[in-house]
């Protein structure tokens, strides 16, 4: 198999692991609530959707488990931050450690664990293009589904009713107070469904990317996708690009490795880390930009009384 094919298919696979946890966060700051604990949800759902699919046989199975355990995480967050008006900055920290010990504690017993040998995927047809099908059409449906949530996010967000009642919640939770809506139920329910999509990632990778359990092998995705919102400008579209950029940047040592390029590992290990920051200091120099596209009450509480 042509090798930059390869490369395009790893990066696909990689950038599906950000896309789905930097749009998780993306529907929590959209409402208003900045998430620092996507790190720590990620290595829950991975334990907890590795260990639902070794006892179960099943991917699906694993990566609703994953899910639950990030959706569990985040209400806690939620709870929290919504209703007891902690600093969302420091709780989010807290569980991104809560997270990373205790996904270790549980996961003692999975190190050696192997799941089951995982189908084949292929398009009928498109998958057998020369080039093409190798690199874009043999790949795990989440890869596809992921592009699809995407387009529905961007049209949800939008293009519906429900959509502009989030965003609006994100801008002025105040001025949504006053129409009625239940700011606090509609961030809730945001920052359930961002810890959801952190929790698929998180089981993606242990159950499709790698597939095994190894104690942090999140190895700070979470915080890259974090970073991916604002590179992004808080637009999904934008989301999915980023998150192929980086994971294709993360790729690219194995990639040069492969061609017989003498590069120091060290380095390469840390190309995906340094794509981020070099990005995120760029268009940090036009801080207007990003205020113009950040919501206005990001990382801010919210009293209802007040």
């Amino acid at each position: 198999m042509d090798s930059y094919a390869l490369l395009l298919a790893a990066t696909l696979n990689a950038g599906t692991v950000l896309a789905l946890a930097a749009l998780g966060l993306l529907i929590n700051e959209k409402a208003g609530i900045i998430n620092l604990g996507a790190e720590g949800m990620m290595l829950c759902a991975a334990i907890a959707g590795f260990a639902a699919a070794v006892h179960s046989g099943s991917t699906w199975v694993g990566f609703a488990a994953g899910m639950a355990a990030g959706a569990a995480l985040a209400a806690a967050f939620g709870v929290l931050v919504i209703w007891f008006n902690t600093n969302q900055y420091a709780t989010g920290l807290a569980l991104s450690l809560f997270g990373s010990g205790f996904s270790a504690f549980v996961g003692v017993a999975y190190v050696q664990e192997k799941l089951p040998p995982s189908p084949q995927y292929a398009i009928p047809v498109l998958a057998d293009i020369p080039w093409f099908g190798p690199a874009l059409f043999r790949h795990h449906p989440m890869v596809y589904l992921t592009v699809l949530f995407t387009g529905a996010l961007i049209w949800f967000l939008m293009r519906t009713r429900s959509g502009l009642v989030l965003r609006s919640v994100g801008e002025s939770p105040e001025s949504s107070h006053a129409l009625g809506y239940p700011v606090r139920r509609i961030r809730f329910l945001a920052v359930l469904a961002g810890g959801a999509l952190c929790g698929l990632a998180g089981s993606y990778l242990s159950v499709v990317y790698t597939p095994l359990w190894v104690e942090g092998m999140v190895a700070g995705n979470g915080w890259i996708a974090l970073a991916l919102t604002t590179f992004a400008t808080w637009r999904p579209a934008r989301v999915l690009l980023g998150a192929y950029l980086f994971g294709g940047v993360g790729q690219l040592g194995f990639f040069l490795q492969s061609q017989g390029v003498q590069v120091p590992s060290q380095f390469l290990s840390m190309l995906q880390y340094i794509a981020p920051v070099v990005v995120l200091a760029i268009i940090s120099r036009n801080p207007a930009w990003i205020r113009a596209n950040m919501p206005n009450s990001i990382g801010k509480p919210f009293y209802p009384g007040s």
